[in-house]
């Protein structure tokens, strides 16, 4: 079933954002076999908006969803994984337009869980920090990974 958050808004200098009440997007941590985290991340089916590149699980906004509810559902959607997997930590807005918003839930796992991807996903994939910036990554989250990994990286995990 599709929500009211599906359609394209359009800012005034004429870029299109996905999510008529803006998106959301799931940075799902757990631990690595070397005690740093690692990151879930999705590589994006090539029909996709920025397809081919790596990003977060997520998505559009229905207009009764908070941030961290639209992320969860998203990341079930797209992966598989169930909001009782996950402990959110902290959501911080990572892209802003006049009219729009693009909102970074961060949330930690006891594990590498498990995940199914859907037809939105070539590949769902494990990758730790450090090596995340090296994948062709989706124009916004390239743009906010830096400060990402500065805010996760003085927020210890709750599963070492």
């Amino acid at each position: 079933m599709r929500g009211d958050g599906d359609g394209w808004v359009m800012s005034d200098g004429g870029g299109h954002f996905w999510g008529r009440h803006g998106a959301a997007g799931l940075l799902l941590r757990a631990p690595g076999p070397d005690g740093t985290f690692a990151v879930l991340l999705q590589h994006r089916a090539p029909w996709s908006h920025q397809g081919g590149t790596w990003g977060l699980p997520g998505g559009a906004r229905d207009s009764h969803e908070s941030v961290e509810e639209a992320a969860i559902r998203e990341a079930a959607e797209e992966a598989g994984l169930e909001a009782v997997q996950l402990t959110v930590r902290v959501s911080m807005v990572t892209h802003e337009v006049p009219g729009w918003t693009y909102t970074t839930v961060i949330a930690d796992a006891a594990e590498q869980l498990a995940t199914t991807p859907n037809r939105e996903s070539s590949e769902l994939r494990w990758v730790a920090e450090h090596a995340v910036a090296d994948l062709p990554l989706h124009p916004g989250f390239a743009a906010s990974w830096d400060r990402l990994r500065t805010v996760t990286a003085d927020m210890p995990l709750l599963f070492p």
